[in-house]
């Protein structure tokens, strides 16, 4: 049986790879399975990997709401777009969570050009220049030219002094990141050159995805109890992390929604990111 990609592309099924998602979620092994099992007799030749995903999705969902947000996590990325501005902001909690002091949409003069930097991060004496990459396409790759065009961008702004956080440093190192992959070529040139670069599955054991998984920085956009409406208003008001709203649950007033589906948000949000869930007074 094959599974038709978002570009038509036919790919052979994979029950093992279908498994290792599911248990992604956090469901137990048990889980897993029943949902599985449930997917097989559904399952045609050239199902769209976004049925399978819905699918998926919906299943884990009648076993908890925070399973399924889990399991979201790549479309919750995307729905950060749709130009990448919250990505950015997202890439930032990314940093800051690793001690950086971080800025997002700066402009800065190089030795030859100007160039709008994503996200800065300070540390220390290193100072990062962060290029990021949004992608709205479910198979999106980064081709060549941009680590090679980055690069460039990189030297262009080395041995310059700039202030942002109340001191004057020079950047010391770039990082690219995308929420899409990496070609192959992509990959060579940037470990050829020794360039950062951070993707949806790179590096293997350090990729966004298992950076979100294992710190729980979960976009809000992940939480499944949330409107579309309702996620866009909480962007707009800083709520970046599924971790900000359960520090802050006030967040929640700006919501045109009734209290118990905001206590609903709230516990799928605290579940989601291993708090202890708020019982009722």
């Amino acid at each position: 049986m094959h599974v038709k990609k978002h570009s038509g592309e036919l790919v052979p099924f994979e029950p093992k790879k279908l498994r290792h998602s599911l248990s992604k979620s956090e469901a137990s092994e048990e889980e897993v399975e029943k949902v599985f099992r449930s997917i097989q007799p559904r399952l045609y030749h050239g199902i769209t990997t976004r049925e399978l995903y819905e699918l998926a999705f919906d299943l884990l969902r009648n076993h908890r709401d925070s399973y399924a947000a889990r399991y979201s996590l790549k479309k919750a990325l995307r729905d950060l777009g749709p130009e990448g501005f919250y990505f950015e902001k997202w890439i930032g909690k990314l940093f800051a969570n690793a001690g950086y002091q971080t800025t997002t949409g700066k402009t800065v003069q190089g030795h030859a050009v100007t160039h709008e930097i994503d996200v800065i991060a300070t540390k220390g004496t290193t100072m990062l220049a962060i290029e990021c990459k949004f992608r709205n396409d479910v198979d999106a790759k980064i081709s060549v030219t941009t680590p090679m065009y980055f690069l460039s961008r990189v030297k262009d702004i080395k041995e310059l002094s700039f202030s942002f956080f109340e001191t004057s440093q020079q950047f010391t190192d770039g990082w690219l990141v995308t929420n899409a992959y990496l070609t192959t070529d992509s990959i060579r040139f940037g470990e050829y050159y020794n360039l950062n670069m951070l993707a949806w599955d790179y590096p293997a054991q350090n990729s966004i995805k298992n950076q979100a998984d294992d710190l729980a920085l979960y976009p809000i956009t992940c939480l499944t109890n949330l409107s579309n409406a309702e996620k866009s208003a909480l962007l707009k008001n800083g709520c970046i992390l599924v971790r900000d709203l359960v520090e802050n649950p006030e967040y929640l007033q700006s919501l045109q929604t009734a209290s118990s589906q905001k206590k609903r948000i709230l516990i799928e949000a605290q579940e989601l990111i291993h708090q202890p869930v708020e019982s009722e007074k």
